[in-house]
């Protein structure tokens, strides 16, 4: 029997598929009560057979307080059907502890793709996820709700496979041979031109480690974007055969570039959205300052100046395979709304509510949770406590 330390006194062991079962039966109101899923009638076709199953539960001394159950997709994947822990037991890592296990445990099974689907708006499992590897695949309605499809590849071609199908990066080598793609040559790397970091348009913000946030006009912002744009971006954008012919949108701007040593190592750039929303455009680092933690300690002075700019909400658009920012953003609590196909690949859409209203919404149509006090009398569901 399989059995797996995660510390703090938790252990995951393998159990029997009946012993999950009847765990379910007794557990799976006191963990998902408060979810929302659309009750079908009499079930009118028995269940397929099941493939190879995968079933753990999760113990604390010998009290057992979670499962986990994976079943067989495919001759490749394997699909991590159903995660379960008692509400007391949650908010102490063990997913995150229990995931590498249970991952090893289907690469030694001989899977490439390991599969699993969450309610949207579930960024405690989501963010995980994206951390072990995981890709956002899409968006789809379905009984409980709005879930997001995620696959992880144990291989690392597909799993680069991926990035190009996002945008993120180019075919070459063994991934363009197999995409049936001409392999693109990678770009020797040029030197990185040394901008002088401008005089500020309001206070710099210390982000720590000799690195500062400053201000400065839109202006400023794209002429340096301009001048290092190739030393930051390695995506694959379309390039259009024409400029625009009719002229942009005046909308509110607001610019800020990342300096170190009174360098330019970094930038965001906003602008409003819609009368509600401000739009996180751009945000870049030079690569010789990534892995660093400074987008985390970017975004708090980024969203408290649109938020006092009167914004209720603020929408971002990244590479579905850029799980570097995405994590980051869903920890900042943000939420997924989608994908879409624009000039810079295929994007998913976040949105930050800065209050409460909007965010118990996104939960609601998720199927995350059942409508309940404002967010209930907002939708007109005469809702009574």
């Amino acid at each position: 029997m399989s059995v797996f330390d995660l510390g703090g006194g938790y252990s995951a062991r393998s159990i029997p598929l009946e012993t999950y079962r009847d765990a379910c039966v007794r557990l799976g109101s006191r963990i998902f009560g408060g979810t929302s899923l659309y009750a079908f009638g009499a079930e009118t076709k028995a269940l397929p057979p099941l493939g190879e199953t995968f079933t753990w539960g999760i113990y604390v001394a010998e009290e057992l307080i979670g499962w986990s159950f994976a079943s067989q997709q495919s001759e490749r994947a394997v699909y991590m059907a159903d995660t379960g822990i008692l509400p007391e037991h949650q908010g102490r890592g063990l997913y995150t502890r229990l995931l590498p296990h249970l991952l090893e445990t289907f690469r030694a099974a001989g899977y490439t793709l390991v599969q699993s689907h969450h309610r949207a708006t579930n960024n405690a499992v989501i963010i995980p996820k994206l951390r072990a590897g995981f890709f956002i695949q899409g968006l789809n309605l379905y009984e409980g709700g709005m879930s997001v499809p995620m696959t992880l590849s144990l291989d690392d071609t597909y799993r680069d496979a991926m990035h190009v199908r996002s945008g993120f990066q180019a075919a070459g080598g063994e991934v363009a041979r197999r995409l049936g793609l001409p392999s693109t040559p990678q770009a020797e790397s040029a030197a990185v031109p040394a901008v002088p970091l401008p005089e500020a348009q309001g206070d710099d913000t210390d982000l720590g480690g000799g690195y500062v946030l400053r201000p400065v006009a839109y202006e400023t912002y794209y002429d340096i974007y301009i001048q290092l744009e190739d030393a930051v971006y390695s995506s694959v954008s379309l390039n259009w055969p024409a400029p625009a012919r009719p002229e942009p949108v005046e909308y509110p701007r607001y610019a800020w570039l990342i300096g170190h040593q009174n360098e330019v190592v970094g930038w965001h750039y906003s602008r409003q959205w819609d009368a509600r929303t401000a739009y996180m455009v751009n945000t870049a680092l030079l690569p010789a300052h990534r892995g660093r933690g400074l987008y985390p300690r970017v975004l708090p002075p980024v969203l408290r100046t649109l938020q006092t700019q009167g914004y209720d909400l603020v929408r971002s658009h990244h590479h579905a395979t850029n799980n570097a920012v995405l994590v980051p953003k869903l920890r900042a609590g943000f939420r997924l709304q989608g994908l879409q196909v624009d000039d810079h690949g295929v994007m998913a859409v976040l949105m930050l509510s800065f209050g409460t209203l909007y965010r118990d919404y996104m939960d609601v149509r998720s199927g995350l949770k059942q409508p309940g006090g404002e967010v209930a009398r907002a939708l007109g569901m005469n809702w009574k406590p």
